[in-house]
């Protein structure tokens, strides 16, 4: 499994499990952590999760999936913005830490910017680290300008990555982010990089895939995953839909195969927005 190293020096592996929308239906349950159990098995070691999804249902299915081997997985959550605040970040915290069956964190997002105090949230992220509940911190959602005032906000700049949607729909961050994040030593970790599924199967996607025998969402996956800085938290709540992202991991695409994807999925314009799903 490639890896992705993080300004402070930890090693991410590029391929990792999401969990958006688990905990969410108790006859789903018993797929959802067999299919994190599986993952973490075949080197998906990070799992990105946050107190939003399911009302901490998600953690709550991660906790079970990594009883017994909590020191084998890179463990992400995020707070939310209404939560990030001095009062409240601190037991956002430690709910999201029972939840999971841990007492600490690899690395706590910021879910997204809002209206916020970023100088607020940095000083709520040190103090739990000092505390040793959280190793790292970073944020999620953030566009340039907002990164720019993060680089401005004192202790801002231990911020490890800043986990953005990117697919081959939603090519946004290519525009102004991604070199951003480039200049300052900053890997992204992406989310929905399937769109949820939801790609054009046809196409340019179901040429290269009926030629090379795997399927149109492996090759969507492999182009996200070209990028060397980047990392990657797909979902799967199936333990065939992880060996399928596994498969995406094999598939090293040509450089005509890249570019009837441009054709198909065009870059952005240089002042792309940011988006949000």
């Amino acid at each position: 499994m490639r890896t992705v190293r993080l300004p402070g020096g930890d090693e991410v592996v590029a391929l990792g499990q999401g969990t958006w929308r688990m905990g969410e239906r108790r006859k789903a349950l018993k797929d959802e952590i067999a299919a994190l159990r599986h993952g973490i098995a075949n080197g998906m070691t990070l799992i990105d999760t946050a107190e939003m999804y399911g009302s901490g249902g998600a953690e709550k299915v991660v906790g079970e999936a990594i009883r017994g081997q909590r020191d084998a997985v890179y463990l992400v959550s995020k707070v939310l913005p209404s939560n990030a605040g001095r009062k409240h970040m601190v037991r956002s915290c430690e709910k999201s830490l029972k939840c999971l069956g841990t007492d600490y964190l690899d690395l706590y997002l910021l879910h997204w910017r809002s209206g916020v105090s970023l100088g607020e949230v940095v000083e709520g992220f040190l103090a739990l680290q000092e505390a040793g509940k959280i190793r790292r911190f970073g944020v999620s959602n953030f566009d340039v300008d907002d990164m720019d005032d993060l680089w401005e906000t004192p202790a801002g700049q231990g911020c490890q990555t800043n986990q953005i949607l990117y697919n081959l729909s939603r090519r946004w961050p290519e525009a102004a982010l991604l070199p951003w994040s480039r200049r300052h030593g900053q890997p992204l970790m992406i989310y929905s990089p399937l769109e949820q599924g939801r790609l054009p199967e046809g196409g340019a996607l179901g040429t290269i895939a009926g030629e090379r025998g795997v399927t149109p969402m492996q090759v969507a996956l492999a182009w996200v995953l070209r990028h060397d800085d980047v990392f990657v938290v797909p979902k799967a709540s199936r333990i065939a839909h992880v060996d399928a992202n596994l498969g995406a991991l094999d598939i090293a695409l040509t450089g005509d195969e890249l570019a009837a994807l441009d054709k198909a999925f065009p870059p952005p314009a240089s002042d792309a927005p940011l988006e949000i799903l």
